[in-house]
């Protein structure tokens, strides 16, 4: 026979995602609206991304303000949690040095020299090396030295 939860039952299992990453049973819980909010952030990403491809700065440009700003407020939102405090900083640099890159393509000063022979759209490069260098403080430092904490996934 085949066993049907309760309705209550399905609800409730639906408003946390929950990953399990210990045996001893501890788990990582992302609540059902930070989640929603992190797939919305994946669609204006996106959408960033595809009218920078296609063309259509006005899009590109306008879709930098939520992409931005959501990736932002997520990152407020985990900032108990190390990994994701910093796994969410590094996207939200990303989100600027990808930006910065765009804008001066559609500026078409991208090639130009802002200055001592670094072009505008290396500039891009300052804030993507930051990214890196926040998530080698957590891998290299603060992950082998927290083990113990549950947010080291």
């Amino acid at each position: 026979m085949i066993n049907i939860p309760a309705e209550e039952t399905v609800t409730e299992s639906l408003k946390a995602v929950s990953v399990n990453h210990e045996p001893q049973g501890k788990h990582y819980i992302i609540p059902l609206g930070y989640r929603k909010m992190e797939n919305l952030h994946i669609v204006f990403w996106l959408f960033k991304d595809l009218s920078w491809c296609l063309g259509l700065q006005w899009l590109a440009g306008v879709m930098i303000i939520p992409t931005l700003l959501i990736s932002l407020i997520i990152t407020y939102r985990t900032k108990q949690l190390m990994s994701e405090l910093c796994h969410n900083l590094a996207i939200s640099i990303w989100i600027i040095a990808n930006s910065m890159w765009m804008i001066s393509e559609f500026l078409e000063i991208d090639t130009k020299m802002a200055f001592s022979g670094i072009s505008y759209k290396h500039l891009a490069v300052f804030p993507f090396v930051l990214g890196l260098l926040i998530l080698a403080f957590y891998y290299l430092w603060w992950k082998p030295r927290n083990k113990h904490v549950l947010d080291s996934l």
